[in-house]
């Protein structure tokens, strides 16, 4: 039967979770030394909503120093804000902490 019903194979994984995803290079846009949060991303136009949490991706290049307050960071991304000299802070995140 699953041979017959090429579609249907493999499963969705009801606990994924899925992110609005914000680039490093995106964040030049900002003054130096502002505060970047949610509200500002949706602002800037950067992120449609709040609905799904947000994540900082590391493609770009960061040449200001910025507190950067997001839902989540890759480790590239945590590395580019911390070495222009800003900050990161994770505010509440979507995961279920260990």
């Amino acid at each position: 039967m699953h041979r017959r019903l090429p579609g249907k194979r493999g499963f969705t994984n009801i606990f994924r979770i899925e992110y609005s995803v914000v680039n490093v290079g995106q964040l030049n846009a900002f003054e130096a030394g502002s505060a970047v949060g949610p509200d500002v991303l949706i602002s800037a136009g950067l992120v449609s909503s709040t609905a799904k949490p947000i994540k900082i991706l590391g493609t770009g290049e960061l040449d200001r120093a910025l507190t950067v307050k997001a839902d989540g960071f890759s480790v590239t991304a945590r590395e580019k804000i911390l070495a222009a000299g800003g900050t990161v802070e994770e505010v509440g995140s979507g995961t279920k902490a260990d």
